[in-house]
């Protein structure tokens, strides 16, 4: 093998032999350096030179053999590399038929030409490889799919971009609906784009200092060219006030058009100042028809789409472009990774038939195809339910337990049992626990909902609700589910009074807004366990009414509350008869 190996580089048969002997035979890195070191101490090794000799060979260089400088064990450091001693590198099968086709060294001019055709493979690789849903971001505000309510002809928007006039401006809305696809394609959509500078900044890699030296790069363009910049930063809730108040100078004086996305509500992440300074416009889940359009066009689109992710023709079937649209939840982004994941498992699929021989056919277009598309290949993968549910696995849902969509969901179970609307209450709960909510959370939720909402007009409601609480505690989900919807079907439709809720505001009202100091305790309503506080009048007058039935003389607020009525409860007489 070592001798393949040293004739194969271009040595001589008989100066490889003298090498391998000279080197024990089981080095070719060896040998190759006794073979240097001999020419370099003898330039003439031919005893009889001819006076035409035939041009040798070409031999390559040797670094273009090995990647690296490698050192054999238990052998002595290599020296510096030298001339005679130059850096070794392992010639890969690329090289060497480029090696078997080149004539002399000249042709080296010729692989300088083909570099920057490498670079271009390299960036397209590169390319491919991003997610589907980066590259089938819309370029202008025209790609965009949904959200008519702010991209409308008369919207704020589509005025500002016909104006040349951006505001600042924060998109509010869930994952996936186009928040940041919105705002890089509005300065693409400018009537004057040259106007306009792009810069995005994400929260999580950059602090103040960045910002301040975005800013000042800012201010920089604006003063050299009157160029202005689009500063977008991503999930801006993550900045802190301090980091939010950076803004507020630069947005102030026009050197930067602002930018921001977030998932959670403005009002309780963003400070006052800063939304005072930019228009705040919400961005809703898109709906199975947009996200059904946004898939076909991933699909279809053999540049950046689908065929591109996996190296062949794709195909969907309506189902599966159906089954991912409605279970996603409104998420363009999980529709478009899912799409790509059952593109990757159809086209496995026909990898493994292609090598099994059987059921593959060329796509039926084949004469058809332009050059690009042969590259892509013949076969063609067809995206079916199977694949599709494969790649989502459970359905997609918009749920976070310490955000918006939390309170969102806990009001609308509250709201639906106050209207004694079993069956909307229950697809709240279900919607809550499918979400991953804590059920001990839902379960304290119903306790207080059985003493606001059904009170005393089912007292027992309040136990239902407790033994709820404990039974989730003792259980754990699964298996509490059925008992939390037990409890809420039993306070959904639970006769309702709010008497009491009402009660405590009205009482706490008084105490709250009494002018001075509180009322103390009438004399008589006071406990007397000393001798001296029943010399002072504690207790004094009082009527204990087990042993006096039939007493109504006895009166139990201050006297100037007296007859003021907090409970709008029928009295126990009046229940009687």
């Amino acid at each position: 093998m070592e001798m393949q190996q040293l004739l194969s580089m271009g040595f001589p048969s008989e100066l490889a032999a003298q090498a391998l002997a000279a080197t024990g035979g089981k080095s070719t890195l060896k040998a190759t350096e006794w073979i240097l070191s001999h020419k370099s101490s003898n330039p003439n090794p031919n005893p009889n030179p001819n006076p035409n000799p035939t041009p040798p060979p070409f031999q390559p260089k040797l670094d273009r053999f090995f990647h690296l400088h490698t050192k054999l064990p238990n052998s002595p450091p290599s020296p510096e590399p030298t001339a005679t001693a130059p850096s070794i590198q392992i010639l890969t099968q690329q090289d060497l038929e480029e090696d078997s086709t080149t004539p002399s060294p000249v042709h080296n001019k010729r692989r300088k030409l083909q570099h920057p055709k490498a670079i271009t493979q390299q960036d397209k690789t590169i390319k491919i490889h991003e997610p589907l849903s980066e590259r089938m971001r819309p370029r202008t505000i025209f790609d965009v799919v949904g959200q008519e309510h702010i991209l409308g002809n008369t919207s704020l928007l589509r005025s500002a971009i016909d104006r040349n006039r951006i505001p600042s401006i924060i998109f509010w809305g869930p994952p996936g609906t186009g928040k940041t696809s919105i705002a890089k394609s509005i300065v693409n959509s400018s009537q004057e784009r040259s106007f306009y500078r792009f810069v995005s900044l994400s929260p999580v890699t950059c602090g103040v200092k960045d910002v301040r030296d975005a800013v000042e790069e800012a201010r920089k363009m604006r003063a050299k060219n009157n160029k202005r910049t689009v500063l977008f930063v991503d999930e801006v809730h993550r900045f802190n006030k301090s980091q939010q108040d950076s803004f507020l100078p630069v947005i102030e004086d026009g050197s930067i058009v602002f930018m921001g996305a977030t998932t959670e509500n403005p009002s309780f992440h963003l400070i006052t100042p800063l939304l005072s300074r930019c228009r705040v416009l919400t961005l809703n889940p898109l709906k199975p028809h947009h996200v059904e359009t946004l898939l076909r066009r991933a699909v279809n689109d053999r540049e950046k789409g689908l065929s591109q992710s996996v190296g062949m023709r794709v195909e969907a079937k309506d189902a599966a472009i159906e089954f991912l649209s409605m279970n996603c939840d409104g998420d363009a982004r999980v529709a478009l990774n899912a799409l790509e994941i059952s593109a990757t498992t159809a086209a496995a699929g026909v990898a493994d038939n292609q090598l099994k021989g059987v059921g593959v056919e060329p796509h039926r277009d084949f004469n058809l195809l332009t050059s690009e598309e042969t590259e892509i290949g013949s076969f063609e993968a067809v995206i079916t339910v199977d694949d599709a549910k494969e790649a989502l696995q459970c359905k997609h849902l918009a749920y976070d337990k310490a955000g918006e969509e939390h309170y969102n969901l806990i009001s609308a179970l509250h709201k639906s049992m106050r209207g004694s609307d079993a069956d909307a209450a229950i697809y709240w709960l279900a919607r809550m626990l499918e979400g991953g909510e804590e059920p001990l959370y839902i379960a304290r939720r119903l306790i207080r909902f059985a003493s606001e909402d059904v009170g005393l007009a089912d007292p027992l409601a309040l136990n239902q609700a407790v033994s709820c609480y404990q039974a989730c505690h003792f259980l754990g989900m699964p298996e509490c589910n059925v008992i939390l919807v037990q409890c809420v079907a039993y306070l959904a439709l639970a006769p309702k009074s709010i008497s009491v809720y009402r009660a405590i505001e009205t009482a706490q009202k008084v105490v709250r807004e009494s002018v001075g100091q509180n009322e103390g305790v009438p004399l008589h309503l006071r406990n007397a366990p000393t001798k001296l506080m029943k010399e002072l009048g504690y207790g004094k007058d009082y009527i204990y009414p087990p042993d006096n039935p039939s007493s109504s003389t006895q009166t139990y607020l201050p006297p100037s509350l007296q007859g003021y009525k907090f409970l709008d409860w029928p009295s126990e007489n009046s229940t009687q008869q």
